[in-house]
């Protein structure tokens, strides 16, 4: 059990890199709340996941009210939509009850030369055998 300490290479010296913005603010902000000494760095760091669960939480609440919101804009635009598609409806419906009544249709057929007959309807019957008779 004897072992021997293997010496570790030397450190090179890197250059430390200065703090960015972000960390000066954040920073600042950490100062700011520990005005009275009432937040400390522990306290924080404890409450991190709380803190990322709730920016989570805010960010589907975000995104869930904007999804919300183009549904509502689209279900409008399709009830425009409907209600122009349905008067469209409504129109051509009455113009094909019009344009089928006898007097309009004999009328748009007169300049072909076609005419109404004035002679009643008559009943054709056809007798196919001795017993059976066809109505046509």
């Amino acid at each position: 059990m004897n072992r021997e300490k293997k010496a570790a290479p030397a450190p090179t010296p890197e250059k430390k890199k200065a703090p960015g913005k972000g960390m000066a603010s954040a920073r600042k902000y950490v100062r700011f709340l520990n005005v009275f000494n009432m937040v400390k760095r522990d306290m924080v760091v404890q409450a991190m996941p709380y803190i990322f669960f709730m920016t989570v939480i805010a960010l589907v609440y975000i995104a869930n009210s904007y999804y919300a919101e183009n549904t509502i804009r689209e279900i409008d635009k399709i009830n425009k939509e409907l209600k122009t598609l349905k008067s469209e409806g409504i129109s051509a419906s009455s113009e094909l009850m019009i344009r089928s009544k006898q007097s309009e249709v004999a009328r748009a057929v007169a300049p072909i030369g076609l005419v109404e007959s004035t002679d009643a309807a008559r009943k054709i019957v056809v007798k196919t055998s001795a017993n059976e008779t066809r109505e046509d």
